[in-house]
């Protein structure tokens, strides 16, 4: 054992704690092989065990304090959420996907633990996405000067993802209180650690974090793995930075029951792994401690499995999930009902550009609610981002509530995870070019939106991403990229895409108070454009999601657009106004999702004819969605296809003469509106 620690930090457990410890390690054992029966007879669908991975978590929760401290485990932590406060019932409904499980209430796969009450954030399937979370509820802990300490754990597998790289930086680079536990089975499914991990160890591996204090330890014997948790928990609880535990452990089952790693591992490795089971050197450890006999060992084995089995037969008679509920919580339960009202400011202001109005939006947002944070790249500091659109508040409200992050995405919105999951903290994080979100993408997709979900509600991620996105600034092929219907795609995120300055700013607002996260679309070529600037609305103006604005009446043909296209569709209706006896309604839909579908259908029963434009390629651009929706809810009342005007299925390319081939053109929206008023 490898240790670089004090092995004298004063922690007693007393032998009812120690015994308690053991009863948790048994009873993961013995619930891993009652689930897999279940399975067997079809009770079950799927199970991931933690066979001979007892003793490292259970030793680990029982250094950790829950309800006080957080905990972010992965899916083979069975025996750590026993150990933190999970009971078998709890467990057994999560694995027989009954109503009423704590982790889910059925919606996400079992072991995938999380409970609100213990402070235990619900878990996803992707590995590596839950250690920035864990910073960023330790980066909270911090802010609010509480001694909380955040467990975070994966197998060695998972330290290959960036993710994992990018938080042991993030929280070295901070000193941050996360323990991160690093159970090394040697496998990751079939792969074998050599070809994972440069030099088959982690510890090693990561030697180069400054600020990292690092373990590595038998995570097979109880009595090192408590020694080293507890002076880990102890460390980081004083404040002086994360740690890392590499504890080496054997998995005594195949990766889940859908493997068989006999096809993978020789049977002298299995044995190996067997003689290395960390339950009987458990068993010794705490006989020679006077805490456990042989007969008391029995003994214990027989309640629990007794108590396993009463768990099966009664989860088996729970109720299963309720399939009206199947949307129930996608989005925050409040947010069901939306305003049908456009308001209008009491007051208005002199005529101002997006860039500023979004620039107040967060100044008077960060003025009314004192736990708000923004950062990003470059929004900190005298620069205020790469548009000026945080210019001066660093300055006014501080560093500590404006600040610059790593040039890491995926850590820009995966720390935002962590500190919205807390409550109270309201996160406003800037990515600074649509083109640069992607590697940001797992965590909005598969954790941002699917939080509140996967957890039944139990928890909710209310966050608030801008991103500069869209062309006709000559910024090329990573520059100028439309991401809306991308973004659209994804239940239980809000996208909003104003057009105007006023709408910008009581958008943003709304944004800011939401329960629900929201991606706010920026179009940069508005940003200082004359005809996009309006009156200033007061600090009171708030813009209800879901509500479109028709920008212009019309009779005789329904243009539906957002972005950049509000006003060329604008300046194309008075052209053909002009020509044809005709008038023109031009809708701006503000948000996409929520969708404004009554305004939409409202006007196509009106005009019978339908003009869709946005900025975004034609193929799978959101404009299809819209013309879905009118053909199935409207098709009686249409005098002609729908049409649709976007770009060319192409990357935005640099040129100015290539670019404006590309993107759709004032001409192109009016050759859409003269074709249908001649159909």
């Amino acid at each position: 054992m490898n240790l670089l620690w004090k092995k004298d930090d004063g922690v007693k457990y007393s032998s009812e704690q120690l015994h308690g410890a053991y009863a948790s390690a048994v009873a993961a054992r013995l619930m891993d092989a009652k689930i897999l029966t279940l399975l067997k007879q079809g009770k079950i669908f799927f199970h991931i065990g933690g066979s001979g991975h007892e003793a490292a978590q259970v030793a680990m929760a029982l250094a950790l304090q829950p309800g006080k401290d957080w905990a972010y485990p992965y899916y083979r932590d069975m025996a750590f959420a026993l150990q933190f406060g999970y009971s078998i019932e709890q467990i057994m409904l999560d694995a027989m996907h009954r109503a009423g499980s704590i982790s889910s209430n059925g919606f996400a796969m079992p072991f995938h633990y999380g409970h609100r009450d213990l402070r235990m954030v619900a878990q996803s399937s992707p590995t590596g996405t839950q250690y920035l979370q864990a910073v960023g509820t330790a980066m909270g802990a911090v802010r609010e000067g509480t001694d909380e300490v955040v467990y975070v754990s994966s197998g060695e597998g998972a330290t290959s993802e960036g993710e994992f790289h990018e938080a042991l930086n993030w929280a070295s680079r901070q000193r941050l209180p996360v323990i991160f536990l690093v159970q090394n089975n040697r496998y990751a499914i079939s792969v074998p650690v050599h070809d994972q991990v440069a030099g088959k160890s982690v510890f090693k591996m990561v030697q180069g974090y400054e600020g990292l204090q690092r373990f590595q330890v038998d995570g097979c014997d109880f009595k090192a793995m408590l020694d080293t948790a507890s002076t880990a928990v102890a460390l980081a609880r004083r404040g002086e930075g994360p740690v890392l535990i590499e504890a080496e452990t054997v998995r005594l089952l195949p990766h889940s029951s859908s493997d068989d790693q006999r096809k993978y591992r020789d049977q002298a490795d299995l044995e190996e792994d067997l003689r290395r089971d960390p339950l009987p050197k458990m068993e010794a450890y705490l006989a020679a401690q006077g805490v456990l006999t042989a007969d008391g060992a029995a003994l214990l084995r027989r309640e629990v499995q007794e108590r396993i089995d009463r768990a099966a037969e009664s989860g088996e008679k729970m109720p299963v999930p309720d399939p009206a509920e199947v949307t129930r919580f996608v989005y925050a339960p409040a947010s069901a009902d939306h305003p049908r009202t456009d308001p209008v400011p009491s007051a208005t202001g002199p005529n101002i550009v997006m860039v500023d109005a979004i620039n107040h939006a967060l100044a008077e947002e960060l003025e009314q609610n004192p736990r708000m944070l923004i950062y990003g790249e470059d929004v900190g500091g005298s620069k205020g981002g790469v548009f000026t659109a945080t210019r001066g508040l660093a300055k006014r409200f501080g560093e500590d509530r404006v600040f610059n992050s790593p040039l890491a995405e995926a850590s820009i919105v995966g720390t935002a995870f962590g500190l919205a999951v807390r409550g109270g903290f309201k996160p406003v994080v800037e990515i600074q070019f649509g083109d640069y979100i992607w590697p940001a993408f797992m965590q909005i997709r598969d954790e941002v939106a699917m939080l509140r979900y996967r957890s039944y509600n139990q928890w909710s991620c209310p966050m608030v991403i801008r991103v500069a996105v869209g062309g006709y600034i000559h910024g090329g092929l990573y520059h100028s990229q439309s991401i809306d219907g991308f973004f659209a795609h994804i239940p239980g995120l809000r996208v909003v895409f104003p057009s105007t300055a006023a709408d910008a700013k009581g958008l943003l607002k709304t944004a800011c108070r939401s329960d629900d996260p929201v991606l706010f679309c920026e179009h940069k070529g508005l940003y200082r454009q004359s005809f996009a600037s309006s009156p200033e609305p007061p600090s009171d103006y708030l813009v209800p999601f879901g509500l479109a604005k028709v920008r212009k009446q019309g009779e005789d043909l329904t243009v539906i657009t957002w972005g950049m296209l509000v006003q060329r569709s604008l300046d194309a209706a008075r052209k053909v106004e002009e020509k044809y006896d005709a008038t023109v309604e031009v809708i701006d839909l503000r948000t996409l999702n929520p969708l404004d579908r009554e305004t939409i259908l409202g006007s196509v029963r009106k005009t019978g004819k339908v003009l869709i434009v946005h900025e975004d390629t034609l193929t799978g651009g959101f404009g299809a969605e819209i013309a879905a929706i009118i053909a199935a809810e409207a098709f009686d009342r249409l005098d002609a296809p729908v049409l649709r005007v976007a770009a060319k299925d192409a990357p935005v390319p640099y040129a100015p003469i290539l670019e404006n081939a590309m993107l759709p053109q004032e001409k192109d929206v009016l050759a859409g509106m003269e074709k249908l008023l001649n159909f």
